[in-house]
């Protein structure tokens, strides 16, 4: 192996190519080494239809790919990584780097604290190696296992996460998806101020320096009685078309039975309400109405403005991707343990003031068959026309996951993502990796997408003081 003192060389463990098949090309100019071990696991793990799956035979066609163009090279003298044959988006630069495999045993005498010789083991006695042939070389251990990180540091290897997968460096630059404006907000942005009503609605053409840091689907508001409320409607380079809003927190203006009860729910209604919004993302912990507003104003467009012909619901299923089963029962009944969610807020919203037991039943019934239970795992190929699709529990997908899904609405379709990256039960998916995350992060410049965090909690009394005290 040449020793080259201006690149690193970085010790791949089977996870990061599980998690991404492209990693092998997210390096740049540094080299890459794998073990021998990572591709015994890799054999292993080809089977099945999980993502992990298909990630890891996807990997498997990179490798043969690699050295089908290589063709006699010495393997010893490693294989150049090629980007071409990868199709790269264009903002990535293009690898330079060159990929090594373990062509020949490496013995050291592992630390007695690190007893067996298990697949983790095995790695970090092949990068303990490397680091004493190559002394003048720095070495880095690469793994989304935090347990095999930790012990990489006690026996003196430097190791790092996978990081090429973050959208974000810290969750909490993600958007709130709107913005209190300064008091003298109306003193620095009204100058050369334009207004306009079209079809019964009021826009605002406003320039200034804040406008600049808007973005479409984003809202602004005065926090003051009889402030202003208005969303972003486009942005331009000098200047941003605001239109103002409905108030939901109005009895006249509930939607389903369902009103407001503070300014984040009213932003949120306002955007699932909006056939203009094609994609709504709602970000919240329990309890701060993601639900029960998304399936309000999916039944008020559904049922009662007939925007849509159906409702369509879906949610990962933990493991993500593992198949839910050949015991009797249709897609839906199977997927029922899982719409707990579901069924608790339909409950809220279908509960008559007044009639008989039938006429609830019926009622239920009806509402059912305009609200479909899907499982992710036959989403491929599909396409939804004119339908309200609801992605719940969206911080559990990962970005190839959430591609798939948002790619499958046609014509007439809303989707609606919902989630709290907070709460990530996926393993390897953290908050700033979550897919919901990255939808947030690349549809917030579209005129035709929005996003709100919600940060109140409305469940109950209890509720709200259990969680900021236990």
């Amino acid at each position: 192996m040449t020793q080259t003192q201006t690149t690193r060389l970085f010790v791949l463990d089977t996870n990061v190519l599980m998690h991404d098949a492209t990693a092998l090309f997210r390096f740049q100019e540094h080299d890459i080494f794998l073990p021998m071990v990572v591709l015994e696991e890799l054999d292993r793990g080809k089977k099945g239809v999980s993502d992990v799956a298909r990630n890891v035979r996807q990997v498997s066609r990179f490798l043969d790919e690699l050295l089908q163009a290589a063709g006699h090279t010495d393997l010893e003298q490693g294989i150049p990584l090629q980007a071409g044959m990868l199709g790269l988006d264009k903002t990535s630069k293009a690898p330079s780097g060159r990929l090594y495999f373990q062509t020949k045993p490496l013995t050291t005498d592992l630390p007695a604290l690190l007893p067996g010789n298990s697949p983790d083991n095995t790695i970090l006695e092949v990068a303990l190696q490397l680091q004493r042939l190559y002394t003048e070389r720095e070495i880095i251990l690469v793994s989304k296992d935090i347990n095999l990180r930790i012990k990489a540091t006690i026996v003196g290897l430097t190791a790092e996460d996978y990081l090429n997968d973050q959208v974000l460096e810290d969750a909490d630059l993600l958007p709130l998806g709107y913005h209190l404006l300064p008091a003298d907000f109306w003193s620095e942005h009204s100058k050369s101020m334009q207004s306009w009503q079209q079809q019964g609605r009021t826009f605002y053409k406003l320039t200034g320096p804040l406008t600049q840091t808007w973005y479409p689907g984003e809202f602004i508001f005065q926090d003051e009685e009889g402030g202003i409320q208005a969303i972003i409607r486009q942005r331009f380079a000098d200047h941003v078309i605001i239109e103002t809003i409905q108030d939901y927190t109005e009895k006249r203006r509930a939607v389903w039975g369902i009103n407001a009860r503070n300014r984040q729910q009213n932003f949120a209604l306002n955007l699932l309400m909006d056939p203009d919004i094609d994609l709504v993302t709602l970000l919240g912990a329990a309890g701060t109405g993601k639900t029960l507003l998304t399936l309000a104003a999916g039944l008020a467009q559904t049922l009662d403005e007939q925007l849509y012909k159906e409702i369509i619901m879906t949610r990962v299923t933990v493991p993500v991707g593992e198949d839910i089963g050949f015991l009797p029962g249709t897609e839906e009944e199977k997927m029922a343990p899982w719409m707990g969610a579901l069924m608790d807020n339909l409950e809220v919203l279908t509960q008559p003031t007044a009639g008989s037991k039938w006429a609830r039943q019926s009622t239920d019934e009806f509402l059912m068959s305009k609200i479909k239970i899907k499982s992710l795992n036959f989403m491929r190929g599909r396409t939804f026309l004119n339908r309200y699709l609801i992605l719940d529990e969206a911080q559990n997908l990962t970005s190839k996951q959430m591609k798939t899904l948002i790619t499958r609405a046609g014509p007439g379709t809303k989707v609606v993502c919902l989630g709290n990256i907070g709460q990530i039960d996926t393993p390897y998916l953290t908050e700033t990796s979550s897919g919901l995350t990255y939808v947030v992060d690349k549809f917030k410049s579209w005129d035709y997408s929005g996003h709100i965090t919600l940060q109140r909690g409305e469940r109950s009394r209890l509720a709200d003081f259990a969680s900021d005290h236990l």
